[in-house]
């Protein structure tokens, strides 16, 4: 695009292009200042363009609409004759240093960081990739504990989970009382230190066992397996489920603790017997 600049008291037009169009864009920017430029000597920079005597007239003509006089064109040897025929005064040849019609962005610079600089670049890069990571996990672990809640829920374990494991897990350790309305779910077994509340729920794929009073809903082999086992310190749970397996305590009265207690399946039935004389062989392998 032909550029108009101020200099000194007049104008600098640099042309980048055949005079023909450089007119049209001269006069769009003169028309935009009318008032501003008004009065004006102007001088032309032509760079190695050799135009026509038409096109020199046409020039001058669009200035002095806008009451700009032309004072001068610089450009190429063959360009004098063409400017004094116009009547145009001619500057001689385009000076190596006429504004660039163009605006040409600033090379990049070199920028040399201070070793803290460095290592402080060094630390907050460790941290945006360890922050990515640990949100990958965070992902990965939120779409595991729902497709273990799930996979729960579809044995008939109690729903509203307050808490699930990743599947890969096989011992879940939870201390702490779970009050009535809290549920907590897990895929393997279940380590509770703490006391079960009437209306509260747990579900375990293996094993339950409560160092503690378990008084609420439980399930063992929440995912079919009979050879699951639910151990308490106080066995008197409100409901008791081991695989396919329901047993329930409700209307029962007891005037004090038995002990530590052990709940299997035998026969295709829940049994509850004391601990010291469970059943502890080997069983099969949890799924």
């Amino acid at each position: 695009m032909t550029v108009v600049l101020g200099k000194g008291r007049g104008l600098q037009i640099v042309v980048d292009r055949a005079l023909a169009d450089a007119c049209t864009d001269v006069q769009a920017q003169l028309a935009e200042r009318a008032d501003f430029y008004r009065g004006s000597d102007a001088v032309v920079a032509l760079g190695e363009r050799t135009p026509t005597d038409d096109e020199m007239i046409a020039l001058r003509d669009v200035l002095a609409a806008y009451d700009v006089r032309l004072a001068g064109v610089s450009g190429p040897v063959q360009l004098e004759s063409v400017a004094v025929a116009a009547g145009i005064p001619y500057l001689g040849p385009t000076a190596e240093n006429a504004v660039a019609p163009i605006k040409r962005s600033r090379p990049p610079r070199e920028i040399e960081l201070s070793e803290s600089a460095r290592s402080l670049v060094a630390d907050f890069a460790g941290a945006r990739a360890d922050l990515a990571k640990r949100r990958e996990a965070r992902e990965e672990s939120a779409a595991a504990r729902a497709q273990v809640a799930a996979s729960i829920a579809g044995t008939g374990a109690p729903g509203n989970a307050m808490r699930a494991a990743a599947p890969e897990a096989t011992v879940h350790y939870h201390r702490g009382t779970l009050r009535g309305g809290q549920s907590l779910q897990f895929v393997g077994d279940l380590v509770i230190v703490g006391d079960v509340n009437p209306g509260a729920e747990i579900a375990a794929s293996g094993d339950i066992i409560v160092f503690g009073a378990l008084r609420g809903v439980a399930h063992a082999g929440a995912q079919g397996l009979e050879s699951a086992r639910v151990v308490a310190l106080d066995l008197d749970p409100t409901q008791l489920r081991i695989a396919t397996c329901i047993a329930s305590d409700a209307g029962s009265t007891r005037t004090a603790a038995r002990g530590p207690e052990h709940a299997s399946i035998v026969d295709g039935r829940i049994v509850v017997v004391p601990h010291a004389k469970a059943d502890f062989s080997p069983r099969e392998a949890r799924p």
